[in-house]
């Protein structure tokens, strides 16, 4: 039976343990070969006879021998009496020693070579803490009776704006790649009530910044029977409080080996209006959208004037948002949307929707487009929809500022950008 590493502490000494992972670092001394092996667990460490034949590292071996007390070994046990054997030929050598505390490598390097370096324990921590941030997302979504869902990939039309689609041939017709699952989710209310999605959207974002990429985990949120959007923004806060707590259970050695600052969720989150954020931050009032200094800026007060590091900014002006939000209702140039800020970044954007066929006939009528190009869209609406309203929260992004990353490549497994399709 195999023996995971991080369970040598719970055999009795003279217990028989069989290993398998790999050579993560060799040890040779004048008088004995330390062999350390690491597998999904952890690391433990194997003891040989001086002049041991042991495989080069990253090579994958198995390990039987017998679980010995020693307090200077990774939990105090380590193995004795070993003997290695091979599972494949011997490994090349890696692009960067993975025995070291810290992955020093530049990005293109991380990137070129992510299959290998990702099995770093520091560099393989910060996806465990998009594992974990996962686990508590759907945990608390869950807990408030809703119901995950998966919708198309391939879509007939833009969901967001024509601009920065991925289109492609399907079956000889045109098709684009899917911006968001907003349409499918807006429809699945109709249904479930409340739902929510794990899954890749797709932007053809022309440019190459620190924090867009091409294709990332969008966690998507979709409920009925609203108010207005501070109940989507309520929700939102139990969904990030979830998500900490996530981290908290599944991944807090995977915290302390990235150096992460799990954020404290407040009770509630505070809100400024889009109008009084500009004036915040000195920009000019008919500014239609806040640029990264401003969000740095917001971010900073909201710290300082609030003690979160949380903001959430409501009332985007209408003009920016796409034709199926729903307006301010005492003041229609605003929005019932927001966008939410975490440590002065854009993570989240949420809002109500509309949800009256009649208004998604004029919204749409005054984009200069015809409602008969909606139809499959609009049918549900037709038959009765709620109010209702959602969020969308950028997996990359929340994993990036948890550990202070200054690209958001550097928390992506196989990141998509304006130049890499590879690997």
């Amino acid at each position: 039976m195999r023996t995971l590493c991080t369970s040598l502490p719970t055999l009795a000494p003279g217990s028989p343990v069989t290993l398998e992972g790999w050579v993560h670092r060799r040890r040779e001394l004048a008088k004995v070969t330390f062999l350390v092996v690491r597998d999904r667990s952890g690391l433990a460490q194997v003891v040989l006879p001086a002049g041991s034949v042991v495989p080069p590292e990253e090579t994958t071996v198995r390990v039987t021998g017998t679980a010995t007390a020693n307090a200077q070994a990774p939990g105090g046990v380590e193995v004795t009496d070993a003997v290695v054997e091979s599972l494949t030929e011997p490994a090349e050598t890696p692009p960067a020693e993975l025995w070291r505390p810290h992955l020093d490598v530049q990005l293109p390097t991380l990137l070129d070579h992510a299959p290998v370096l990702w099995r770093h324990p520091a560099q393989r921590a910060r996806w465990e803490l998009a594992a974990a941030s996962l686990r508590g997302f759907r945990a608390s979504l869950d807990a408030h009776g809703f119901t995950e869902v998966t919708t198309p990939k391939f879509v007939e039309s833009a969901t967001e704006s024509g601009a920065n689609v991925f289109a492609v041939d399907y079956f000889g017709r045109p098709a684009y790649l899917a911006q968001s699952p907003q349409f499918y989710k807006q429809q699945l209310v109709g249904v479930f009530e409340r739902v929510y999605e794990v899954g890749p959207v797709f932007r053809a974002e022309p440019h190459d910044t620190v924090r867009h990429l091409a294709e990332y985990r969008s966690l998507d949120v979709e409920l009925g029977f609203i108010r207005d959007h501070r109940d989507v923004l309520a929700v939102l806060r139990e969904v990030l409080a979830g998500m900490v707590a996530g981290i908290g259970e599944h991944a807090a050695a995977a915290v302390e080996r990235t150096g992460a600052r799990v954020p404290e969720v407040p009770t509630e989150i505070p809100v400024i209006h889009f109008a009084d954020a500009l004036a915040l931050v000195g920009a000019p009032a008919d500014e239609p959208d806040l640029a990264p200094e401003h969000e740095r800026a917001l971010g900073a007060w909201a710290l300082e004037e609030h003690g979160s590091d949380f903001l959430a900014v409501e009332g985007y002006p209408m003009a920016k948002r796409p034709f199926y939000t729903h307006p301010q209702p005492d003041d229609p140039r605003w929005s019932n949307s927001f966008d939410l800020l975490f440590r002065g970044l854009e993570l989240v954007t949420g809002g109500q929707r509309l949800h009256r066929p009649g208004d998604y006939d004029a919204a749409i009528r005054a984009r200069g487009e015809d409602p008969a190009d909606y139809a499959a869209y609009l049918q549900a609406f037709r038959h009765g929809m709620p109010p209702h309203g959602g969020f969308a929260i950028g997996l990359e992004r929340w994993v990036a500022r948890l550990v202070e990353a200054t690209n958001v490549r550097e928390v992506t497994l196989f990141p998509r950008d304006l130049h890499r399709l590879t690997p």
